[in-house]
Formats: structure tokens, sequence, C-alpha cells
């Protein structure tokens, strides 16, 4: 069975992908491994909020959206973060699909909490055997939207998505690629990451919350059977790696 790659891109790190990316995409797709993207788009949500007088309100790195902010969401990830990225790949010389959540029942979910967020939601199950036959000939560009039994949209962070996937998938890898190089301390990169430290590092305000949902994902990710998950901003550098404590 070929080993699967997920890889989340944030907003930022779509706009400014190194050529050591597209490299490194091309050495796993001539290796033989499936890849999956899940594309944020953060910025440019926030961004095209703020063109149209809509409130912009995170609260622990999960962005609260109301309806209104829920279509400018799907017209940004659907309209314009994913095309590009499909382009860039395409323009790399790999096959490339782009994918959301109406696709076969791809990404099914359920509010995570309708009172506080709003129209946020988390995923719960996949179409696997769908997802698993697309990536089988050509690299998945997935926005992380999905979809509720009656056909509800719903907002997802990217982080929590990615790592969803990746487990549903029984994914070998998840690399969240960010811009900036890894989780930080005192400026340089922590390599190696155990839950117990991230959280005195967080108690201590080093970690903010925007990185939350990212360390939270990987450990997620990790602890349910994806083998090893990253944070950094170059696929062909570890930045930190997580590790999982029994």
């Amino acid at each position: 069975m070929k080993e699967t790659i997920v890889i989340k891109i944030g907003g930022n790190a779509s706009d400014q992908l190194p050529q050591t990316f597209f490299n490194q995409l091309k050495t796993w797709w001539d290796q033989g491994k499936k890849i999956l993207i899940i594309h944020g788009g953060g910025p440019q949500i926030s961004q095209w909020s703020e063109k149209l007088n809509l409130s912009v309100q995170k609260i622990d790195g999960i962005r609260v959206t109301d309806s209104e902010t829920l279509n400018v969401t799907k017209a940004v990830l659907l309209g314009l973060v994913q095309p590009k990225l499909c382009q860039f790949i395409a323009n790399a010389g790999l096959p490339v699909i782009g994918m959301n959540a109406s696709d076969n029942h791809l990404l099914q979910g359920q509010y995570l909490n309708h009172e506080e967020y709003g129209e946020v939601g988390k995923v719960t199950s996949i179409n696997k055997d769908w997802l698993d036959e697309q990536l089988t000939d050509q690299i998945g560009i997935l926005a992380p939207l999905a979809q509720t039994s009656d056909g509800h949209w719903l907002n997802v962070n990217a982080d929590m998505a990615a790592a969803t996937i990746a487990i549903q998938l029984g994914a070998e890898s998840l690399v969240l690629l960010t811009d900036v190089p890894g989780v930080l301390n005192s400026g340089e990169v922590v390599p190696q990451l155990t839950e117990t430290a991230a959280n005195q590092l967080f108690q201590n305000n080093i970690i903010k919350s925007g990185m939350m949902p990212k360390i939270q994902a990987s450990f997620k990710a990790l602890k349910n059977g994806v083998h090893q998950t990253f944070i950094t901003n170059d696929l062909c550098q570890p930045g930190t790696q997580f590790q999982y404590q029994n």
C-alpha cells in the first residue's frame, strides 16, 4: 500500500512557496507516495472580510464565523486560494485535482459550538475510498470545509481538519507548513516537542494562541496512528517534530 503524506498549507505560506516545496513534492511523487494538501486561507479571508466591513474575530485561533463570513470563506478558499495552488502545482509538472466537501460527500462534519463560534465545525468522517482512489493518480488539493448530514456548510480549522483527515487516511506523515520554521522559543526552533513541554511553553506565554491549533492537531494525529508530525516552513527541513508520551 502506498504511503500517504498529508500537508497542511497556511494562507501566508501558500503565497510564498519556494522551489524546494515543488522539488520535494516531485521527489515524493516519484517515490510512489500519495499526497494530499489541505489549504487554509486565513489572511485572505480576513482581508476580504474587512473589505466587506465584516467583523474579524478569533477565539484560541478559531475564526468566529457568521453566515456572511462563511460565504466569504467559501469564496476565498474555493475561488481564490485553491485554484492558485492547483495552478502552481500543475506548472511544476505534477498532476493535481482540486476538491471540496461536496465531492461525493467527501467531508462530513458537525457543529463545534454554534453559540460560541457560529458556523464552525469539525470533520467527523471522510469518504476514504473515493479520496484514496483520487490520490492514486494525482495530488489532491482540499479546502477545510465540511458539510453536515443535511448539506449545511461548516468552516473548519484547517490544522484540525488536516489532523482528522490524516488519521482517517492512515497517513504516514502530517506536515503543517506555515510561515515560521517551527515552534519557537527565544527565537530558536524547538527541534522536538512533547505535549508536556508544549503546555509549559503555552503557560509561560511563549507559544501564542494562533500556534495552539497547530500543536493540538499535531499531537492528535500522533496519538491516533499518524507515524510522524511536523511544523515547518520548508518541506526539506524538519522544523519541530512532535513526540508522543505514553
